[in-house]
């Protein structure tokens, strides 16, 4: 049995589920680019980080840790049992949440924490790209 740690406590009480600082850079950076959209917005599916509804897209910033990577996720030594079962059932969900928009049609995107951290820029131009794409098509289809 686990024996609670005041400590971790703290800790864990301090990981917030949104608006997070990687959360905050990546919105920062949109908007900066001119790319409008709307945060956490509780009506649609799995709560999107970064959601535009107008061209249907939707864009998730997943953690490393929380999200599993399977690069840079590691499990931690006490109540491992409890980590592995909670860890994989985020990513399953996940999975759930990128393909209910996918089956309605909607353009979705899932950033990880180390692309982020390797590339800013790199991967802020990606997004910036592809809403200014699904923006055309949206136009031609007028």
């Amino acid at each position: 049995m686990d024996k609670p740690d005041p400590t971790r406590s703290k800790n864990m009480r301090a990981i917030r589920g949104k608006n997070t600082k990687l959360e905050e850079c990546v919105a920062k950076a949109l908007w900066q680019r001119g790319v409008r959209f709307r945060r956490n917005v509780g009506d649609l599916y799995g709560k999107p980080d970064i959601a535009i509804k107008k061209y249907k897209i939707v864009i998730f910033v997943d953690s490393c840790f929380w999200h599993f990577c399977s690069d840079h996720t590691t499990i931690p030594k006490r109540n491992r049992d409890f980590w592995i079962n909670k860890l994989s059932r985020n990513k399953e969900r996940d999975q759930e949440v990128t393909e209910y928009y996918r089956e309605r049609g909607w353009y979705v995107f899932r950033i990880w924490e180390h692309r982020l951290k390797e590339d800013f820029d790199g991967v802020i131009d990606e997004l910036v790209e592809c809403v200014q794409n699904t923006k055309r098509v949206e136009f031609l289809n007028i």
